[in-house]
């Protein structure tokens, strides 16, 4: 029992694309920390919130101010129609204090920055099949170390659309609606290193349309209840350009239910940026495994009869038989 538990609480962290069912896991399968976002969905039936709080100090030496930004985080995911869709609303919402060192006076800004619904669908998964990652029985060594088949990676697609309401004081000028595409990538480099990597194209239709990457590795511990990650992101536009960096941890207390938190800053000093970030995640689990009918099963979940085995027993039968014949 103890070793099912480790092995389904590490699945947590490796996101399970051992799983036939490459969406639905035992355990919660959540984005958080940070922003880089994963290929699988949370899969069908499954309501999930992933909600966070943050600090973050600016100083912008350029325009002669210093910020504070209090804010709150929140995702919410609902798998529906097939295990690969998921459809997921995203916002962030901010209260900013500027001081300015000059004459101008102290303003406070708050509003969305971060204000987006759309579906996300996984097109590729190159462990839909169990036969291409069976563990090898023979080779501890050849199931814990790098293998090339690893950076395979599996990929989704999302599309969506951004919403700006009223007079944004973030956003000034845009319009109230604009669109986002992106993708998503996801790699298992070991049992206990997982790769991801998004790249996405926002505010399309605006004046100040937007490109970004993250990529992000996660790191399993020997106690699998606990992960730690890496991560870089990038933004590139006319209105806002930066590098960034974060890392942090994550605690799994039940398969439904995660906390984490994380640091983070950029390497530019208009602005520069520090942050702090703490948070949750928690699921509503509704889902229920399919059957599959035994007409489109495939070869490996069809029972196989063994030839031996039947020959084995119509070789007693015959004994039998003939036993009851001599008698």
């Amino acid at each position: 029992m103890a070793s099912s538990t480790f092995q389904k609480t590490l699945l947590f962290f490796i996101l399970a694309p051992s799983f036939m069912m490459a969406q639905y896991t035992d355990v919660i399968n959540s984005n958080r920390p940070g922003r880089a976002v994963s290929a699988y969905a949370v899969g069908k039936n499954v309501v999930q919130a992933e909600v966070g709080l943050f600090y973050e100090q600016q100083d912008n030496s350029d325009l002669n101010f210093d910020s504070s930004i209090i804010g709150s985080d929140i995702a919410l995911r609902y798998g529906f129609f097939f295990e690969q869709l998921e459809i997921v609303y995203e916002g962030s919402f901010v209260t900013q204090s500027l001081s300015y060192s000059n004459l101008n006076p102290d303003e406070t800004r708050t509003d969305f920055t971060r204000n987006r619904i759309g579906a996300k669908y996984l097109i590729f998964d190159p462990f839909k099949n169990p036969e291409n990652n069976k563990p090898n029985l023979y080779s501890w060594r050849a199931n814990n170390v790098f293998q090339w088949k690893n950076l395979i990676p599996a990929v989704s697609l999302y599309g969506g659309a951004t919403f700006t309401l009223g007079d944004n004081p973030f956003y000034v000028g845009d319009p109230n609606i604009s669109y986002r595409g992106a993708v998503a990538t996801q790699s298992r480099l070991s049992p206990r290193f997982v790769l991801i990597s998004n790249i996405a194209y926002d505010r399309i239709g605006t004046d100040f349309p937007e490109w970004s990457y993250a990529i992000s590795v996660t790191h399993a511990f020997r106690n699998p209840k606990w992960s730690v990650f890496f991560e870089n992101q990038g933004i590139k536009s006319d209105r806002y350009s930066d590098i960034l960096v974060r890392t942090g941890l994550a605690y799994l207390f039940n398969e439904n239910f995660q906390v984490d938190f994380h640091l983070g800053s950029n390497f530019k000093n208009s602005p520069s940026r520090m942050f702090a970030v703490g948070g949750l995640s928690y699921r509503l689990d509704f889902h229920k495994d399919e059957l599959v009918p035994i007409d489109r099963q495939s070869p490996s979940q069809k029972p196989k009869i063994k030839k031996k085995s039947f020959k084995k027993k119509r070789k007693k039968n015959k004994k039998k038989k003939k036993d009851s014949l001599d008698f």
